[in-house]
């Protein structure tokens, strides 16, 4: 018997569902990327890529100067005096010949360094005075955040001066003013975390085995409640990075000739009309790396 030929219909039936065999694989391709964590999403997007490269061009100048600068910085050729960028001289010269971008790289470790010395300062001293003060509580609670009261309601910059002016010109003297001046949240949101997570039931379960009281503080209470610490610090860095910078630029911080970027920027004050470059390069630099600081540190905080 011969086999009966396949209708038309048929045909066309196999055809649709030939045709439709693909779409639904490209659906689940397209589901499974959707897939991916909100954070690792947000931590793959240009603005929080673009951010990374730049702190990582920061420490590479702060780590590394030698290798990326392209001349001394603190000699220099009078006859080149106020060149503008441009050929050997990336970010031109200043008014006594010197290469701007080596000075600028150069200052990257002053600043940078300055502004974390600060933030230290705000974690582990006054971060500890809360740490403390919400786990014993009582009296000692009350003075020590009495004391917090005091240190906000001073403006941070004045704070700082006050200490610059007591200790003395220099650039750790103004990172231990400007760490002081940003105590007072640290102080304050580890006080807040502490009385948060010492009623909590892992805690009270480790004093009923009789767990004692530096184990519990630091074993159980700080590791649960420094998370927020840690993104306030990071959010902090860029703030003191501006911090530190503007007090450099009124003459309190790194002193001539050290090319640090807050001088750097005020060094070229009088040449704004005939050599912008002075003031304006090392001024953005000072603002990429405060933006490309704090875009990674609300990614920290889980911010999107």
């Amino acid at each position: 018997m011969s086999t009966p030929a396949s209708s038309p219909a048929s045909s066309e039936a196999k055809g649709t569902h030939t045709v439709t065999a693909t779409p639904p694989a490209r659906i689940r391709t397209d589901r499974s990327a959707r897939r991916l964590p909100p954070m690792l999403r947000t931590a793959l997007s240009p603005g929080v890529l673009l951010a990374g490269l730049i702190v990582l061009a920061a420490l590479a100048m702060m780590l590394m100067p030698g290798v990326i600068a392209t001349h001394d910085p603190y000699p220099g050729v009078a006859s080149d005096r106020l060149l503008a960028p441009g050929g050997s001289y990336l970010f031109g010269t200043d008014h006594l010949g010197r290469d701007l971008f080596s000075r600028v790289v150069h200052g990257a470790f002053l600043s940078l360094a300055s502004a974390g010395t600060a933030v230290l300062v705000g974690v582990f001293v006054c971060a500890l005075l809360g740490l403390v003060s919400g786990f014993v509580g009582g009296t000692l609670d009350f003075i020590v955040m009495r004391f917090i009261d005091v240190l906000i309601a001073v403006p941070s910059i004045l704070l700082a001066l006050i200490v610059v002016a007591t200790l003395g010109f220099g650039p750790w003297s103004v990172a231990l003013g400007v760490g002081l001046g940003a105590a007072g949240s640290f102080a304050r949101i580890m006080r807040s975390q502490v009385v948060r997570v010492r009623n909590e039931e892992y805690v009270e379960a480790a004093r009923t085995l009789g767990v004692r009281w530096p184990g519990i503080l630091f074993g159980h209470i700080l590791p649960n409640a420094g998370r927020p610490v840690i993104a306030l610090a990071a959010l902090e860095l860029g703030t003191a990075i501006l911090a530190v910078s503007a007090l450099s630029f009124l003459g309190f911080g790194a002193q001539p000739p050290e090319p640090e970027w807050g001088a750097l920027v005020s060094g070229g004050r009088d040449y704004v009309s005939t050599a912008w470059w002075l003031s304006i390069l090392p001024g953005v630099v000072v603002r990429a790396v405060v933006l490309a600081v704090n875009r990674l540190a609300r990614l920290i905080g889980g911010e999107r």
